[in-house]
């Protein structure tokens, strides 16, 4: 005899034996035209799997986009633990998450290759033209939101190396913590021209950076 809890409407509860659930999976595929609707049950749940399929297509699509956990579990109504597990359950490279960050570079193009070549995970740099420009073309609102944005990107690495001034390895380290951050100082402050970076030196300091710390003695490489 099937019983109900408590204080819940007899019309609220349901329970599907192994027919039933056949039967439901079976009027599911013939309602889209025979493809596309998978029905599984598990206990007294019927499961569409296709509906978490596409959930978690749009969960990856949204983070692939730039945004964060928390705010890809707001956009969805979902736990900001469950974007974080199924990334977890994704994962194919482990390790680091490394970024590049610096300017001015006047051989950007060259120091970006090594980079890509070497899986760094974020970068960007900007020559002084560039780096005038990004300030020039933005009011003082928009300029402020685009470098909250970077520093929250920057807040995701585990290590990043900054190319930069004196004067900017230092607020760097204080932002993001000075364990954190790999500087190369290619200046002292202001600079107003454009700086050569060595790419082979660059791509010595990444692969550094990627051994286990065990490996570099447990201390950062020096810049």
């Amino acid at each position: 005899m099937r019983t109900r809890p408590k204080g819940i409407p007899r019309t609220t509860v349901l329970r599907y034996t192994q027919g039933d659930c056949a039967h439901i999976c079976a009027q599911g595929r013939a309602a889209a035209g025979g493809a596309g609707v998978e029905l599984v049950r598990v206990g007294e749940k019927v499961i569409d799997r296709q509906r978490i399929y596409r959930m978690v297509d749009r969960i990856l699509e949204l983070r692939a986009s730039g945004l964060s956990q928390q705010d890809v579990a707001h956009e969805l109504g979902i736990d900001r633990t469950l974007v974080s597990r199924l990334e977890s359950l994704g994962e194919v490279r482990r390790g680091h998450k490394l970024g590049l960050v610096g300017f001015p570079v006047g051989n950007r193009e060259a120091l970006e290759d090594v980079a890509r070549s070497e899986g760094v995970d974020f970068v960007w740099l900007l020559t002084e033209e560039e780096r005038r420009r990004f300030i020039g073309e933005r009011s003082g609102a928009a300029l402020l939101n685009d470098l909250m944005a970077l520093i929250a990107r920057a807040r995701e690495l585990d290590h990043l190396i900054f190319l930069g001034s004196d004067m900017r390895i230092r607020l760097v380290e204080a932002l993001l913590g000075s364990d954190r951050v790999t500087g190369i100082q290619i200046g002292t402050s202001p600079i107003t021209e454009d700086r050569f970076v060595d790419p082979e030196a660059l791509r010595r300091l990444i692969r550094q950076l990627r051994r286990p710390r065990d490996d570099r003695g447990g201390r950062e490489p020096a810049p």
